[in-house]
């Protein structure tokens, strides 16, 4: 199935519920600007090769587009536009003053050079630089993209307009960023699991928990909720999976990790398991924190975790999803699940538009006020109307994009 497909199916369930027109649904769906550039650049190698970026601006009506910039080789048009929609409605659902954009570069950052990536970057922002900024759309990292690439990204975009720190988020702290960016994502899954956890009526010690994806979402999700004294019993990456029933030694997978570019391959702290192994496992929580739509209609009734934490995008296709609810699988969806990090990526614009900065403990204190409330009033309305998580938050963050649509005058 589509991307787009997927993300059309949830909104129309919140659609329904909140009553709201057909000329309402298609003005909401129907992304601002939609934009393709060619990207020339030329190789170490001396070879010329020109990249396909995308960068889709879905919608503004609550303040100005924010998304992610990402580089696969898969990337396609369908895929970003699927996720700037996604953007504009978990930003709703925090409840922070941003609409949704994406963007991304189709190429496999790890065949690239480091010297060649910034070539690509800085000729993407030469392309868009007139369509982004402050006021308008601030990038983020993203799936293969990193505090480096948004440094090259801040650095290009002031040749042109001047110094201006807000114009993309996730900078290294040094170059004007904030502590706890890098950790945001990964710390708000924890957050919103341990939150989900206890409504449920579950207690934390020794909750049986498998990680798929141990990048930089997936390691920050298995230090917080081994913190937690959780037990991470397994844990994989695009390289190998590891399973150990008393609970991975997650320090020395990180360090592992560490030590390897960022690989679990060649870790020994574990038997190893395929990916789809993992998926299956009979752990209490399972995580899937790297691609989109690894949970589907092959895999789904195989799936025996009671909850799912939905950390990477758009994890769980439809179908998946519907098998999951006829088991009684409670799932949190990615708008709310991995909203931790444009929340913190708002705390980053707000700070460079005062030229102030934060504290880490202030920034976690935050993180954990604005998440917390966002869950509360999602677990209310799934609880008053008996509705599935993921049709209760589309429901809030539909409903807020929606009204801002209306109090703007659009409609």
């Amino acid at each position: 199935m589509r991307s787009t497909d997927s993300t059309r199916i949830y909104f129309d369930r919140a659609a329904e519920e909140l009553d709201l027109s057909d000329n309402m649904r298609k003005l909401l769906l129907t992304a601002k600007r939609e934009v393709q550039v060619q990207i020339p650049v030329e190789l170490d190698s001396g070879e010329l090769t020109t990249f396909i970026g995308y960068r889709v601006q879905h919608n503004d009506a609550r303040g100005p587009l924010k998304g992610g910039l990402r580089y696969h080789h898969e990337v396609d048009l369908d895929e970003v536009r699927a996720l700037a929609s996604l953007m504009t409605w978990k930003t709703a659902v925090v409840n922070i003053p941003y609409g949704g954009a994406k963007g991304g570069i189709a190429l496999d950052p790890a065949a690239r050079s480091r010297h060649e990536l910034e070539r690509i970057t800085r000729r993407f922002v030469d392309a868009i630089h007139d369509l982004f900024g402050p006021d308008v759309d601030i990038p983020a990292p993203d799936m293969g993209t990193s505090s480096e690439t948004m440094a090259w990204i801040m650095n290009q975009y002031g040749k042109y307009h001047g110094f201006s720190p807000a114009c993309v988020t996730g900078k290294p702290v040094e170059y004007h960023g904030i502590a706890g960016r890098e950790e945001a994502t990964g710390r708000g899954v924890g957050i919103l699991t341990t939150k989900l956890l206890s409504r449920l009526g579950k207690k934390l010690p020794g909750t049986r928990v498998a990680i798929q994806g141990f990048g930089n979402v997936g390691t920050h999700t298995a230090k917080f909720l081994h913190d937690a004294e959780c037990r991470i019993v397994a844990v994989s990456d695009a390289t190998a999976g590891f399973h150990r029933a008393e609970g991975i030694d997650v320090l020395a997978a990180l360090r592992h990790a560490g030590a390897n570019r960022g690989r679990l391959e060649g870790f020994t702290g574990g038997d190893a398991i395929s990916n789809a192994e993992l998926l299956a496992m009979d752990v209490d929580v399972l995580i899937p924190a790297a691609l989109g739509g690894v949970l589907n209609a092959s895999n789904a009734a195989s799936v025996r975790a009671p909850v799912i934490i939905e950390a990477a995008n758009a994890p769980v296709e439809p179908e998946a999803d519907a098998i999951f609810e006829s088991k009684g699988i409670i799932s949190l969806p990615d708008i709310l699940a991995n909203s931790g990090g444009v929340t913190a990526s708002w705390f980053e614009w707000v700070q460079n538009r005062q030229h102030y900065q934060w504290g880490l403990n202030r920034v976690r204190q935050e993180l954990d006020k604005i998440l917390g409330d966002a869950f509360e009033q999602v677990w209310q309305l799934s609880q008053s109307r008996n509705l599935p998580l993921r049709t209760a938050a589309y429901m809030v963050g539909v409903g807020r994009v929606a009204r801002a649509t209306v109090l703007g005058g659009l409609a």
